[in-house]
């Protein structure tokens, strides 16, 4: 049966966040409503505030509240260095996981074509905009290992070439602590393409 008001409302909003499906939604929803009113309420204005105070940094496009980010502010990093990432997310993730100290160019989704998205969509005029200046030295390339994914970062080399820019792709492969018969054949696949001398 489906729930009605906003209690309802309220269910069906929260299954819209990513692996939220309706039973953790309504375990979300009782528990902030009997147990977390004022935490409810704190998320709630939270929630609103970013919503209207994020913004995109206008040199790498990642999230933040300023016109540029805390890493484009960053007068120690190197700006002959950028990381290219699908998401802010990826940012996070790859900053707080490396001892990279470049720079970072968020592309905000990859080449799909079907969806209708091009390279207009992923900001790639802003990215050959950049290489023209003769600031950077290499691209790392962090899109995902995906068809879209490979596609976009094959189409970024090419646009690195024209500026006589180097490119590298991170490796993808078997995971630290991985026992091969618990990977993929994809996995393995680029592990094994992707195999260096020792």
């Amino acid at each position: 049966m489906q729930q009605k008001g906003i209690l309802g409302q309220l269910i069906h909003n929260l299954c819209s966040l990513p692996g939220v499906g309706p039973k953790s939604a309504q375990r979300m929803a009782f528990y902030l409503l009997q147990r977390d009113r004022n935490g409810a309420k704190l998320l709630a204005e939270t929630m609103l505030r970013a919503i209207n105070e994020i913004g995109h940094c206008q040199q790498c496009r990642t999230l933040t509240e300023q016109t540029l980010c805390d890493i484009c502010e960053d007068t120690s990093r190197d700006n002959s260095l950028i990381c290219i990432v699908e998401s802010p997310a990826d940012v996070w993730i790859v900053d707080q996981a490396t001892v990279f100290k470049g720079r970072y160019f968020v592309l905000h989704g990859r080449l799909s074509p079907l969806d209708g998205i091009g390279p207009n969509e992923l900001g790639l005029d802003l990215l050959e905009h950049l290489l023209a200046t003769g600031t950077v030295k290499e691209l790392i390339l962090a899109t995902n290992s995906t068809v879209e994914g490979e596609a976009t970062a094959y189409f970024i080399n090419e646009i690195a070439k024209k500026h006589k820019v180097a490119a590298s792709r991170i490796a993808h492969g078997v995971p630290m602590g991985g026992e091969l018969e618990f990977i993929d054949s994809g996995t393995l696949s680029h592990a094994f393409k992707g195999r260096k001398e020792l």
